[in-house]
């Protein structure tokens, strides 16, 4: 899923920190009907879902989805401390002209139970999230959503360093680089599994699934990103725009403008720049 067509909602946040006297109980059955993100700092516990039953360790993270009954258990002498927020989250589309948003969401790519290493980045965002919900100053909900949409980030990449895959992250890294060198040209799918040395229909589905896009599609948004820059910039003509980024055919590069951004290059230009 992509984070970038997401819209979050914080219902509320939670935590408990080491010493603190409150939230004294015992054991927590529930169903929830939205997210949760939960980290551990400390304590001793356990947590079960799906007939799984997890010893709590500073460091694990918890993700849980609508409709999963699970159950938390606090030990009485050592009670957990943690950080959580409770949030859902609903899919936008946007163009020029229209915005669509849909409720029907999948769940975030994110582990249902994962123990996190070097989490000082997660538990120092986590925290300000929670404090800037907290003390409720103007914006703060604004403040907090962005918060939350950088604390999954963070998590994504630190789950992603522990992972075998980290190395093929960094070859993708590597070839959105090289798109950005490569913006007034052409690249072809074995020139790039050439450049990271990975089989092409690896590289494509390696690719789809860490940046939400095709190679085609994530190269063909950077040129037209471009093209909007260039547009604005000045009087310049559309043709001139295609060849820039490496289009030879000017009716096939505002095919493509129109079906990202929802109107044709020359639309963009009038409303943007002649003021239509």
């Amino acid at each position: 899923m992509n984070i970038n067509n997401l819209f979050f909602h914080i219902l509320y946040c939670n935590y408990r920190y080491f010493n603190d006297p409150k939230r004294n109980w015992s054991k927590l059955v529930r169903t929830l009907q939205h997210h949760e993100l939960l980290l551990v700092t400390g304590g001793k516990g356990s947590f079960m879902m799906e007939r799984k039953r997890h010893s709590f360790k500073a460091g694990m993270l918890f993700y849980i989805s609508p409709d999963v009954k699970h159950s938390i258990e606090i030990d009485a002498e050592d009670p957990l401390c943690f950080l959580s927020v409770h949030f859902n989250y609903a899919k936008v589309s946007v163009n020029e002209e229209n915005w669509g948003i849909s409720g029907d969401v999948d769940s975030l790519h994110l582990q249902a139970v994962s123990e996190l290493k070097d989490y000082y980045q997660v538990e120092d965002i986590f925290g300000q999230m929670i404090q800037s919900w907290n003390t409720k100053l103007p914006g703060y909900e604004f403040v907090a959503k962005t918060l939350l949409q950088q604390l999954i980030i963070a998590i994504a990449q630190n789950t992603q360093k522990q992972s075998q895959n980290y190395s093929t992250s960094l070859k993708v890294e590597k070839i959105i680089n090289y798109m950005h060198q490569k913006i007034n040209e052409k690249v072809s799918l074995s020139e790039l599994s050439d450049l990271v040395q990975l089989s092409p229909a690896y590289l494509s589905r390696a690719f789809k699934e860490i940046t939400g896009y095709s190679i085609i599609e994530f190269f063909n948004k950077m040129k037209i990103d471009k093209a909007k820059e260039l547009i604005l910039e000045g009087d310049i003509k559309i043709k001139a725009v295609a060849q820039t980024l490496g289009f030879t055919d000017e009716f096939y590069f505002s095919r493509i403008f129109k079906r990202m951004i929802g109107i044709s290059p020359s639309e963009f230009q009038s409303k943007n720049v002649h003021g239509v």
